[in-house]
């Protein structure tokens, strides 16, 4: 039976074809490793995600957290699949040899959080919040702190969070008041009180390890005064693990990801919460932006690897549900009934997903690939040009990659009908579960006002001009094929429309007057995504058009009729056909949309900021 989680051979098209991984090891940081060695990761989190973690999935959902008397019990179907996970050194593969990971490289790291996140996002999300704060750690860390909480992160054996809302302070961060009092020995007693905590407190580790974000007490008034510190449940003194002050008064009752425990957390109700400083005072928000944007690459995999297990279910579904005639006898009430898959509307919702969770999976690959990039660079113009296609790409693919996964899940439960809504079919929970992954990690309004306010500017302008230059020098490429000219031409149309956009708003940004740039940042956010993934829908469809007609070439299928003999007998040559028609669906059904986008944005329109309060109405 295919596997209904992960499109394996997709996986691999991506990372071997289109983004060709082998040519890694050709550096020194990655010199040891193999495409036999990728295969067999793959092969393994393919089976853990598929025989361990799935079969959790729904047990989770059901039965959720508990909480009583301050402490939290996950679902103890969790605690198995953990720890094989645990075991297996799942947590570290991507992480440096010294730092006790496997040296893997991240893109390979993002294929196996994939299949993880589609099997069971709830159980996953405490080693991904681990893996964080480990990697803040490793970085920023002394060698203390380092052999005292980062190889026990690593490992697995404790767990890790990072901590930032209040509840007066959500995406407004420097509005913070939880305090730090520095000791004598060079410790901070620390007093207040986090919310949303993803993990905040549960039985599947010893140990917590909290990333928390505080003022130290004189510090500076907003961001400028924040500093992190390093919170554990339980510190080590005198080689034991004592009490730590940090409490948890009660966990919240979500929509979705029920397995996993969004806490309240208490620091210091008895003026007994221990904090060691990460790095130095007042960079707290600096440092933290590293676990920050590392996480919102994890949540962009999570709106993409529901999307992926989403659209295989539906499309599953569809070959097995029988129900009407076929369209060309639709009114023939003799006619047999045929699986749903041949009805042309079905095949549009189908097209939709499959083109939408390919595309999102290789722009989130293809980030990863440019940090292995940065990782493996052998000068610093090389790393400075990956890492910044790093910074500007992180607020889409977080964003939109959280809203079009969001909107695949919708798209299977319409597929479904009924049987969709209801819980015996999993695409509900994958909705419910995916939901989440728009608002934490930076609401996407907030990544929106990130991609325009920030990373539009920093450097002149260079992150934008460069990404830019490296789609033309694609281009110079995808111009001679003739026989995809039509799908170069819209989207080079849609390209153009993203760049006029952009210089609009580097024209407004001149001006005393933000207001359309916060308000159309949203819009330009998905216009933004919607190039990047044409783009990359695009890349893919010039590689499979030139393997397919190999293949051709090969059957000597010279007319339609022997290739389409070719297509239903040859897995690969469907398979690239397949690639091909997701770039013609998405190109031609959104990226022809973006001069309307475009002129949407550049209208100057401002109803919504212009209208009065009170024209709102609540009467």
């Amino acid at each position: 039976m295919a596997n209904l989680l992960v499109d394996e051979r997709d996986v691999k098209f991506v990372l071997y074809e289109q983004l060709e991984i082998e040519q890694l090891s050709n550096t020194a940081k990655y010199a040891e490793y193999s495409k036999e060695m990728y295969d067999l990761v793959l092969e393994q989190a393919w089976k853990l995600a598929e025989n361990e973690m799935a079969p959790a999935n729904r047990k989770g959902d059901e039965q959720g957290c508990v909480w009583e008397d301050g402490k939290v019990r996950v679902p103890e179907s969790y605690h198995r699949p953990y720890e094989i996970y645990r075991q297996g050194g799942w947590l570290s593969m991507a992480e440096a040899l010294e730092a006790g990971g496997q040296g893997f490289p991240v893109v390979m790291g993002l294929a196996a959080i994939e299949a993880f996140g589609a099997a069971n996002l709830s159980l996953f999300l405490y080693p991904g919040l681990t893996h964080g704060a480990a990697r803040l750690l490793e970085v920023f860390g002394t060698e203390e702190q380092q052999r005292t909480f980062m190889d026990k992160l690593y490992s697995g054996e404790w767990s890790g969070t990072m901590c930032l809302t209040e509840p007066q302070a959500g995406s407004d961060v420097g509005a913070l008041r939880t305090k730090a009092i520095r000791n004598d020995d060079g410790t901070y007693s620390i007093t207040g009180t986090k919310t949303f905590i993803s993990c905040g407190e549960h039985d599947l580790t010893e140990n917590i390890v909290h990333m928390v974000l505080a003022r130290i007490e004189g510090a500076p008034p907003g961001t400028k005064g924040i500093s992190l510190f390093i919170i554990p449940k339980l510190r080590p003194e005198n080689g034991e693990l004592v009490d730590n002050d940090v409490i948890c008064p009660g966990i919240e009752h979500k929509l979705g990801i029920h397995g996993s425990a969004t806490s309240t957390l208490n620091f210091g109700e008895n003026n007994n919460c221990i904090g060691y400083l990460l790095g130095e005072a007042n960079q707290g928000m600096r440092i933290m932006f590293q676990m920050m944007n590392e996480s919102r690459l994890f949540v962009g995999m999570q709106g993409q690897s529901h999307a992926s297990a989403a659209y295989l279910y539906a499309l599953q579904y569809t070959k097995e549900r029988t129900q009407g005639s076929d369209a060309s006898r639709i009114r023939d009430p003799a006619a047999p009934k045929v699986a749903i898959i041949n009805h042309p509307d079905v095949r549009r919702m189908l097209m939709f997903m499959k083109s939408v969770s390919e595309g999102l999976r290789a722009l989130l690959y293809y980030v990863g690939f440019c940090d292995d990039m940065v990782r493996s660079a052998e000068n610093d113009q090389e790393r400075e040009k990956y890492q910044d296609f790093i910074d500007i790409l992180i607020p889409v693919c977080k964003a939109y990659g959280s809203d079009m996964g969001f909107r695949v899940c919708e798209t299977a439960i319409q597929v479904l009908g009924g049987y969709g809504y209801c819980q015996e079919h999993p695409v509900e929970q994958f909705l419910r579960d995916c939901k989440i992954a728009s608002i934490y990690e930076g609401a996407n309004g907030i990544q929106a006002l990130d991609l325009v306010g920030r990373k539009l500017v920093i450097k002149r302008g260079q992150l934008f001009k460069r990404l830019i230059a490296e789609t033309e020098e694609f281009l110079g490429w995808a111009r001679k094929n003739f026989e995809l000219r039509e799908l170069v031409a819209t989207f080079e149309a849609a390209r153009q429309q993203l760049i006029e956009v952009t210089k609009y708003f580097g024209l407004k940004g001149m001006t005393e007057d933000y207001t359309e740039t916060l308000l159309y940042a949203t819009p330009y956010l998905e216009l933004f995504g919607d190039i990047a993934v044409g783009f990359m829908l695009l890349w893919q469809a010039l590689i499979a058009q030139r393997r397919l007609q190999e293949i051709y070439v090969d059957a000597g299928a010279k007319d339609a009729h022997s290739q389409r003999e070719v297509l239903a007998s040859n897995r690969s040559a469907a398979f690239y056909r397949g690639k091909v028609a997701s770039a013609e669906f998405f190109i031609t059904n959104i990226l022809s949309l973006a001069q309307g986008k475009a002129k949407a944005i550049m209208s100057g329109q401002r109803a919504a900021v212009e209208i009065p309060e009170e024209a709102f109405t609540l009467s």
